[in-house]
């Protein structure tokens, strides 16, 4: 009997070191990138430009920003690829806007698409603060697009964006 039981513990710890080994090789995370994107199929033609926004994130954009075109560049959005947390998810917002008394950012606006509550916090800012440079930290409910948007005085708009994967809802 003792020796059946040392039999099936060895047996069991070579698997073990087995699909430890299969893990750790290329056969299976070399596929991590192509089964994520495999399973979550991309609608739009660029992985690097952020899908449409959804009813509520439109209804956001229009309320805050009516019609004008909002850009993509001058804002950096710094986050993690993969947001272990959902619950805390750092955020680093940048841009190389000017910040004098005749131009400057007034405000940064910072969106979560599919949050219950999208527009996570807005930032208003005077010339005064000398750089437009904000970290913080977020919740987020699932994997999606985070939108960086900066408001001049003079009307533009500047974005950053980026898509990040959360592992657990941070939403409750």
């Amino acid at each position: 009997m003792q020796v059946n039981q040392s039999t099936n513990r060895r047996a069991f710890l070579q698997s073990c070191g087995l699909v430890l080994a299969a893990v750790a090789g290329e056969g299976v995370l070399g596929r991590r990138d192509r089964l994520s994107a495999a399973v979550r199929p991309w609608s739009g033609s660029d992985p690097d430009e952020p899908e449409a926004p959804n009813e509520i994130v439109q209804k956001i954009l229009t309320d805050r920003f009516g019609d004008r075109k909002i850009v993509r560049g001058h804002v950096t959005l710094e986050m993690p690829a993969v947001a272990e947390d959902g619950r805390v998810v750092p955020v680093s917002i940048d841009t190389d806007l000017p910040m004098t008394t005749e131009k400057f950012v007034k405000a940064i606006y910072l969106i979560v698409d599919h949050n219950p509550d999208p527009l996570v916090s807005v930032f208003h800012l005077t010339p005064s603060i000398g750089a437009a440079s904000i970290n913080t930290r977020i919740k987020m409910k699932r994997t999606c697009w985070i939108r960086a948007i900066a408001e001049t005085n003079t009307g533009e708009l500047w974005a950053g964006y980026t898509k990040v994967e959360t592992t657990l809802n941070g939403c409750g």
